[in-house]
């Protein structure tokens, strides 16, 4: 069992051995936002809290992540199979579900509950009426179960404040509730090697580029995993909204190349996003502006993103989590967002990026996404002030739920 020691804190010196942390989390990997999730939390309790013991209940661990987690965090204790898992329910004291799109291990934290009678606490969830891989909204009986096992928490942070005061409308009474950072934020891992080599290759400086993600409304699962069924809902608005969800984030991109001495990186979050935005924006490019656009053919994991992000003069797109990793260390980055992607792009509001926020969903902000992202391109400096000072709030935040998470322990 490959076990992590991230820490037995002052917070604990009257203990004869250190506190023992379960963190379930690792949702999947075929996104580099739900592999973003688990080092971020890690590095947060590494961070705050060094002395206490963390096992990873993880979910899935494939396609490198697994190696990308020891490598970074060399301690970890990692529970694989049954029987790692049976040792940690007895070794540990205290459940910590790790942030994420809801509580995405809700049958898991019930199951710690009912086993061991021991504590939990919920760190950086959107709690959505409908989640955002399903086009029914959530039951009125599956809400309920939702905000009972919520309810029994010691803690619950909700990474946006439109899931809060719904957690409260529906009646949840953990009996701490508050806005807390997704995880992802203090999300370190780095590859500069692989960043250097591919930006070296397509001629990318530091500093002289930006970033763009495709997003498509839902993603469309069924073309890269096994066993998921084409669902033609889900294609259906795809397909009716594809070209009004690009059609800004392409003529933001026609403007970089006219009037600035930027590039721009056309890259993924997901592995469904290379295809997406070749089809939606790259294609749809003269090649005049083609010259000086870059469309990255293939997946990258976290470290690399993050490597590459940190060297680019800013971020823009329809995902959440590459901005998220980019306010993580200060750079810019514009969210362009949507209804069936849940409330948790409010939670740049909560961080005092409002002015980088755009509903997709809203005729009057569409047309202020091009001039917003230009704004960005043209006043670097006022930009990374911006997320800088973003980045700070996050880290107070930080610091501020890891105390109440060691005054639960």
């Amino acid at each position: 069992m490959a076990t992590a020691t991230i820490g037995s804190s002052r917070a604990f010196a009257d203990s004869a051995k250190p506190k023992h942390i379960l963190l379930r989390s690792s949702w999947q990997t075929v996104n580099i936002g739900d592999i973003a999730h688990t080092p971020g939390v890690l590095r947060i309790l590494e961070t705050h809290l060094p002395d206490v013991k963390v096992t990873l209940w993880p979910g899935k661990i494939d396609n490198g992540v697994d190696e990308l987690l020891t490598s970074r965090f060399p301690g970890l204790n990692i529970a694989k199979n049954a029987a790692e898992l049976r040792t940690a329910f007895a070794d540990c004291d205290f459940l910590l579900h790790g942030s994420g799109a809801s509580l995405v291990a809700q049958r898991d934290v019930d199951r710690w509950a009912r086993e061991t009678n021991k504590p939990y606490g919920i760190y950086g969830i959107t709690l959505p009426p409908k989640k955002s891989s399903s086009t029914q909204a959530t039951t009125i009986e599956a809400m309920a179960e939702t905000v009972r096992v919520l309810s029994g928490a010691k803690f619950v942070f909700f990474r946006d404040s439109h899931s809060l005061a719904l957690a409260k409308q529906k009646g949840c009474s953990a009996p701490i509730m508050q806005f807390g950072p997704d995880g992802a934020f203090a999300c370190d891992l780095r590859d500069d090697e692989r960043a250097d080599a591919f930006l070296k290759q397509h001629g990318l400086e530091t500093g002289k580029f930006l970033c763009c993600i495709p997003r498509l409304r839902y993603t469309p699962y069924w073309t890269i995993k096994k066993g998921i069924a084409f669902d033609e809902v889900k294609h259906a608005r795809n397909e009716q909204m594809k070209e009004h969800d690009h059609a800004q984030l392409r003529a933001a991109i026609v403007e970089i190349v006219k009037t600035t001495d930027l590039k721009v990186l056309l890259c993924p979050e997901d592995q469904t996003q290379m295809q997406v935005g070749k089809e939606l924006l790259l294609d749809k490019l003269s090649p005049e502006v083609r010259q000086r656009v870059v469309w990255r053919p293939d997946y990258w994991l976290t470290g690399e993103a993050i490597s590459t992000y940190i060297r680019s003069a800013g971020l823009f797109g329809n995902e959440m989590h590459s901005p998220i990793m980019c306010i993580g260390h200060g750079v810019p980055a514009i969210v362009c967002r949507w209804g069936e992607q849940t409330s948790k792009g409010y939670m740049w509001e909560d961080i005092g990026l409002g002015e980088w926020l755009f509903n997709m969903d809203s005729a009057a902000e569409v047309r202020e996404i091009v001039p917003a992202i230009l704004k960005m391109a043209n006043d670097a400096q006022r930009a990374k002030q911006l997320a800088d000072a973003a980045r700070k709030r996050v880290e107070q935040l930080q610091r501020e739920t890891m105390a109440i998470l060691r005054n639960t322990l």
